[in-house]
């Protein structure tokens, strides 16, 4: 039997009255892949993963997660995700082991479980000095890994990921995208936005680009790899993204 997508989209559409953010998207993301959604700034990844998560409801098309569709089943898609939005959502008064604990009962976990999960994350995230903290003195970075952490809490099979390298010093990155990589050779999905291209080209497997909400690229990084351009150079192409200072006699 033949595994179904982690991810699968179909002529999706998100219209903001006239505009449409997101404009018949179709695409799939295999399960255990390590995929990269690239896009210049406002071409619709935050609005897919929100569509994704079941926050967005989409115009039209069709979602589904893990065998499952969006929204009819987005309660059980929503326990097997797991997230780590750009705007890390969390609760400045709280914890890093308050917040954790809070997300171990959203989830259903055990009281003891969440506990013992919850000291082994921090402690893999370097973060068990920190736990007893409030998360409003945390640095963006810190936070970053709070959110990947709790996101860890329930074991989930999918990863939704936006910019999650974003105002994160370079042995944190590391740390973390060495515990991405572990996850994806334990069989996990990770569907990653970011706009650090040499980090996507170093990670993913598997890469998309959309420009103004629609496909450009789809494709291994095999395959991308294979022809005489880099990953940024791919991306600057289809996007449309080159410009020349040779007008601006000043600079």
């Amino acid at each position: 039997m033949v595994a179904t997508p982690a991810i699968a989209v179909r002529d999706l559409r998100k219209y903001y009255g006239s505009k449409a953010a997101v404009d018949g998207l179709t695409l799939q993301v295999p399960r255990g892949c390590f995929f990269g959604f690239l896009g210049p700034n406002g071409a619709g990844k935050t609005t897919t993963i929100r569509m994704l998560m079941g926050v967005n409801t989409p115009t039209s098309g069709e979602i589904e997660v893990l065998g499952l569709r969006m929204p009819e089943q987005g309660v059980a898609i929503k326990r097997q995700i797991g997230l780590v939005p750009e705007d890390t959502l969390l609760f400045d008064h709280l914890t890093a082991q308050e917040y954790m604990e809070f997300t171990g009962r959203i989830y259903g976990l055990p009281a003891a479980m969440t506990r013992e999960r919850m000291r082994e994350l921090l402690a893999l995230f370097e973060m068990d000095a920190q736990g007893r903290k409030l998360i409003g003195e945390y640095s963006k970075g810190m936070r970053k890994r709070v959110a990947m952490a709790a996101a860890l809490l329930h074991r989930p099979q999918l990863f939704l990921m936006d910019e999650p390298f974003e105002g994160v010093d370079a042995v944190g990155a590391r740390l973390m995208k060495d515990i991405l990589l572990d996850l994806v050779g334990k069989g996990a999905t990770i569907f990653l936005t970011s706009h650090v291209l040499e980090v996507v080209e170093r990670l993913c497997d598997r890469v998309a680009i959309i420009s103004h909400g629609r496909l450009v690229v789809d494709d291994t990084m095999a395959n991308l790899r294979g022809g005489t351009e880099s990953l940024e150079e791919i991306f600057v192409r289809v996007v449309g993204g080159a410009r020349s200072t040779e007008n601006l006699e000043w600079l």
